[in-house]
């Protein structure tokens, strides 16, 4: 029965690390360093656990639809915005492209870059269109622009994964006011950063700002995302979505973590200096970035052999290899605890 798979998911997917968790466990690492997924290391934050203990009491009744609750705790944290929520990052994004595109319609990517975008965009029927970044991996939006003609929707991330490049708020701007359908702003990572770009949803109406509460506020196994939109887009983004999409129990965790929001300024501390020292004091090129991980050209090696080479001392990292418009020289390594990254560099640099 095989022949009644669509052809977009007759092969690939989402590639993950699993590979060089088996490699690191053969070669005797029972707790390697985990530093391919670009997690939160730490425990999520008390008042989080807190709240999704509580949630766990009534969780034989379906979740509030409307996400009141989270959605006060956005609003208390970034302001006055309309906000949507999903299952992760991807939940938005998959509920974005469902409520605008068309089999054939054209979705403009800048490449290097998440590659789930572009399994998305394929699985809702659209056309992948992909803009590739310059040299030094930043965005020219006039080619962005010219590329991204026609496309009812483009996808931008800032800080980029993998490489962690950060797009100037005018840049995105100048892209915004070009462009011909919507701009998907995807700011996983901008918690790491100095650039806030919401002040751009108060002048621009073909912009989404998704978001993310898997990485500085430490809920990746609970799935939260969220979005910035437009006042507009909501009711559409809201027929589109799956009914109850997100349990109650994350929805509570993710709002007692919002309330917190001093507590990530520590690692976020952390990330910053460990960021400095990957990029210093290694010998293979580092990518200047802004995330919570930093990406090396690892040539003459492949990106898959460095990690199979780091894995067999007890270091997990992420090869590049699967990421659309991005050469086979590169890994991606996470900030991650002190003894991990410690390790990394007691490893990686006499390689």
């Amino acid at each position: 029965m095989r022949h009644l798979i669509r052809d977009v998911y007759s092969g690939g997917g989402y590639v993950f690390a699993t590979k060089a968790a088996d490699i690191a466990r053969s070669a005797g690492y029972a707790n390697p360093a985990k530093l391919a997924s670009n997690e939160n290391p730490y425990p999520p934050f008390p008042n989080a656990v807190r709240k999704a203990y509580g949630a766990l009491e009534v969780c034989n009744r379906y979740p509030d639809e409307k996400m009141r609750e989270l959605k006060d705790a956005l609003a208390a944290r970034h302001g006055d915005y309309t906000f949507v929520t999903g299952v992760g990052m991807d939940g938005v994004i998959e509920t974005t492209l469902r409520a605008l595109i068309d089999p054939g319609d054209r979705v403009s990517v800048s490449v290097p870059t998440f590659s789930f975008y572009g399994l998305a965009v394929r699985a809702q029927g659209g056309e992948f269109v992909g803009i590739g970044r310059e040299d030094d991996f930043t965005v020219d939006p006039e080619v962005f622009i010219r590329k991204s003609k026609g496309c009812k929707l483009s996808f931008l991330c800032s800080p980029n994964n993998p490489s962690g490049t950060v797009t100037p708020p005018e840049v995105v701007a100048e892209i915004l006011e070009g462009i011909d359908g919507l701009l998907f702003l995807d700011n996983a990572y901008v918690d790491f950063c100095d650039t806030d770009y919401r002040s751009l949803m108060k002048k621009y109406d073909n912009l989404i700002i998704g978001m993310t509460m898997s990485k500085a506020y430490g809920l990746a196994g609970m799935r939260v995302g969220y979005a910035f939109i437009p006042e507009w887009f909501e009711e559409y983004y809201n027929r589109a979505q799956t009914p109850f999409v997100m349990n109650s129990v994350s929805a509570a965790a993710a709002a007692g973590a919002l309330e917190e929001p001093a507590y990530i300024e520590g690692y976020v501390s952390s990330v910053r200096e460990w960021r400095k020292r990957f990029e210093t004091e290694t010998r293979f090129k580092a990518v200047p970035g802004g995330a919570n991980f930093v990406m090396f050209d690892v040539s003459p090696y492949r990106g898959d052999e460095m990690v199979e080479m780091l894995a067999e001392k007890g270091v997990i990292v992420r090869s590049c290899t699967s990421f659309p418009g991005l050469g086979d020289n590169y890994i991606r390594v996470s900030i991650g605890e002190d003894w991990e990254c410690e390790r990394f560099l007691e490893v990686f640099n006499p390689l």
